[in-house]
């Protein structure tokens, strides 16, 4: 497979990139930090061909030039994510767009290019990784929870647009994994997972073709059971938690 993975340099993204460095796939690692993907590229010996390609997704004009020399691909993970930590202030504005701009706008930038390509091979596969705090905004995640949400709406549009040609689209939703994002908090994180067994349980999520797939399983079900419960009663908990 010819696989294109964004967000490639750390965290979720990196140990993606080694988990798909097998003798049967190309990769092609897309991240803002070229020493970094360098580095990651010495160590994919096991990969039939690994590309590098040093762009920051949220400058749409390059991006969308470097996709349009990718050509046709079998999948692509769109993993390239940040977070501005917590905080109950308002987020200022520019760090807000720039947010946005990463979590959602890129993922339209490069499909608007690779798109056409799928439909017209009649194949492929899109993996969206959102977040279960898109399930549930707190009053100190709002600008990170409500990209991720809008992430699933976007995720779901496309599905059921380009099902019909063939292109699988999947949307995990992981919970706490250790990586450079979770490393800004400063609170305990439930179910934290480490990286490389938040990376393997997402690969399986893909290669079994999941449409949605929120983990681990218990977070989820805890979210689900606390969005029933009435307002009054979670106005209290969350401000037990802050």
């Amino acid at each position: 497979m010819k696989i294109l993975i964004t967000g490639a340099s750390s965290g979720i993204g990196k140990e993606l990139s080694r988990l798909y460095a097998t003798p049967e796939n190309d990769l092609i690692l897309l991240a803002r930090r070229e020493d970094r993907l360098q580095e990651l590229q010495s160590q994919l010996l096991k990969a039939k061909s690994v590309e590098i390609i040093a762009a920051d997704v949220s400058e749409f004009d390059t991006l969308q030039e470097k996709m349009g020399d990718i050509g046709a691909l079998d999948m692509v993970i769109l993993n390239a994510g940040i977070s501005l930590g917590h905080s109950l202030e308002m987020t200022p504005f520019k760090d807000f767009k720039k947010l946005y701009d990463v979590n959602l706008l890129s993922n339209h930038a490069i499909l608007e290019i690779l798109l056409p390509h799928f439909k017209s091979q009649g194949s492929g596969k899109i993996v969206f990784i959102s977040s279960l705090a898109s399930l549930f905004s707190m009053p100190s995640s709002k600008a990170y929870s409500s990209s991720k949400r809008a992430l699933n709406a976007y995720a779901e549009g496309i599905r059921y647009k380009y099902q019909p040609y063939g292109i699988k689209v999947i949307n995990i939703l992981p919970g706490f994994i250790k990586s450079e994002l979770t490393d800004k908090n400063s609170f305990h994180m439930p179910f934290l997972l480490s990286t490389v067994d938040g990376a393997k349980i997402i690969k399986r999520a893909i290669d079994k073709n999941k449409k949605f797939y929120p983990f681990p399983k218990r977070f989820y079900f805890f979210i689900l059971l606390f969005r029933l419960f009435p307002d009054f009663i979670k106005q209290k908990i969350i401000k037990s938690a802050l």
